[in-house]
């Protein structure tokens, strides 16, 4: 009886993830489109539809991929990279801009603080987001990062980004 109660609660389960990532496919094609004509209303519900589909048929819900295991930690991060980004560009704006150009090109190598892949991939893509700073390489737990300055390399091994982003996961 036990293993119906646990398939069954696994079910569910898979069932609440394909629903949650239905809803905020929806809500971002809401918003990303600003359009509300029925056509194109039709083609993102067949396009959110489809992703979840596929998705489904990948076994994607079977793992904790799909779980919302962030919770309000995510919004405080993207707070702090909006931040970030704002901040990042301001600073090289003023290097771009300054007559003597100041820019000193610098390849760093660091390990990620997590291990699992999407933290990972936010980590990548969160350094690709601010201005100055390109993932090059993603090996594993190493990541190079190209950086427009040292002042920026320094920044990168100092490691604030990568501390943040493994305080997404849950304890």
């Amino acid at each position: 009886m036990p293993n119906r109660q646990g398939a069954a609660s696994t079910r569910m389960d898979r069932i609440a993830r394909m629903l949650w990532l239905a809803l905020l496919l929806a809500a971002a094609w809401l918003l990303w489109s600003g359009f509300f004509k029925p056509l194109l209303l039709a083609l993102g519900a067949l396009s959110c539809a489809l992703t979840v589909f596929l998705s489904h048929r990948l076994h994607l819900f079977d793992t904790d991929f799909f779980s919302l295991r962030f919770s309000l930690r995510l919004f405080r991060f993207w707070g702090w990279l909006a931040r970030q980004i704002v901040l990042s560009s301001v600073e090289v704006a003023r290097v771009v801009l300054n007559p003597k150009l100041p820019i000193s090109p610098t390849v760093v190598d660091f390990e990620a603080g997590s291990a699992h892949p999407v933290d990972r991939a936010i980590l990548g893509n969160s350094i690709i987001l601010t201005p100055g700073t390109l993932t090059l390489i993603i090996d594993g737990r190493k990541l190079t990062v190209h950086c427009l300055t040292r002042q920026g390399a320094e920044e990168i091994r100092a490691g604030e980004m990568n501390r943040h982003v493994t305080g997404l996961r849950m304890r």
